[in-house]
């Protein structure tokens, strides 16, 4: 592979992302996929054909079961309407509307208009949008707490299947960057984007993890195509075995922590030098869970916060999460570095 190219800092220290970028060329490629197809590119927005729903123990009211109905829609974009919440407009996906990555629980908060209209942990419902390329769709919601489900992505991903798919007249807007930029953070992260060429019409990921834990070193290349989003939308997110033992004990204490439904089965748990239950996405024996979750379902996610349209380039991640994601995309409308791509 070669080295890293950084782009136009837009936030972070120069030398330290020069850092970063050297510590992710020394990590060696688990899995290069990017000599697969591209995907369909669609030339007219879709929504899906019929309402379809998926349920399941509430994230942060583990004890609840919370429900999303999936529908179609003729208003442009995904959007978020809680049913408990009779008086208040829908929350469209859009940078704009980011209130918080979270606190204890790291996680895309999306709200708008009053205080309670908000809608928590939603990065592994949006980053559907472009994994799936739907573009038009409504999700209704009894609570801001979704569903927590055990295979994440997938069940969704599956349900959205079962609905079909419904074409429309309008043009699908896509969108690149302008020039590659860099956003770095303080602890050895950083992303980068980089323009589309005009050769592959398609979203392609490199991206590299690195936890003090047994997950240890991980990364993949690919584009987002069909096969491959499929693959790691079922990715759980990762915790440490110290911070599982504090949500069971003196997390207990915290409102936020009491009902979380975090458990073996929907989240990979890593201590320093072994996995505490079994890791999926095995490739060649080694679980590539954790750079699968990272790329699938937190990339999309913040890729997903652009609201005028489908970004198509290059995304390189080392080490970043929500935090660093959310400033990147806030960062591309401040300097205006996003332009319309005409495909075809």
């Amino acid at each position: 592979m070669a080295e890293h190219f950084i782009g136009r800092i837009l936030g972070g220290e120069p030398q330290a992302i020069a850092a970063a970028a050297r510590a992710f060329d020394a990590v060696p490629v688990d899995w290069d996929l990017s000599a697969d197809p591209p995907p369909e590119m669609p030339q007219r927005q879709r929504t899906i054909a019929s309402a379809v729903s998926v349920e399941g123990p509430g994230t942060f009211f583990g004890k609840a079961t919370r429900r999303l109905v999936l529908e179609p829609t003729d208003r442009e974009g995904w959007w978020f309407d809680r049913s408990d919440l009779p008086d208040t407009l829908p929350v469209r996906v859009s940078i704009r509307n980011v209130w918080t990555t979270g606190q204890v629980v790291s996680n895309i908060v999306l709200r708008s208009g009053p205080p309670q209209n908000y809608i928590r942990l939603v990065e592994h419902i949006i980053a559907l949008r472009l994994g799936t390329k739907i573009h038009n769709l409504m999700i209704r919601t009894d609570s801001g707490d979704p569903p927590l489900l055990t295979r994440y992505g997938r069940e969704i991903l599956e349900a959205l299947d079962a609905a079909g798919i419904r074409e429309s007249d309008r043009p699908v807007n896509y969108l690149t960057v302008k020039e590659p930029v860099t956003f770095g953070g303080h602890r050895g992260e950083f992303l980068t984007l980089s323009p589309f060429q005009g050769c592959r019409p398609v979203l392609d990921i490199d991206c590299a993890v690195h936890f003090k834990t047994a997950i240890g070193r991980q990364r993949i290349t690919y584009p987002v195509n069909d096969k491959n989003f499929r693959y790691g939308s079922e990715a759980r997110t990762n915790t440490t075995l110290t911070k599982m033992l504090y949500c069971k004990t003196i997390g207990m204490l915290f409102a936020d922590v009491r009902n979380l439904g975090y458990n073996r089965e929907n989240v990979l748990i890593a201590g320093r030098f072994r996995y505490f239950n079994p890791p999926k996405l095995l490739h060649e024996g080694k679980s590539l869970e954790a750079v699968w979750h990272r790329s699938t379902l937190d990339l999309l996610a913040a890729l997903a916060l652009i609201d005028e349209g489908m970004f198509i380039g290059g995304v390189t991640s080392y080490k970043a999460g929500h935090r660093l994601d959310v400033e990147m995309i806030k960062a591309l409308y401040r300097d205006n570095l996003l332009t319309p791509v005409r495909l075809g």
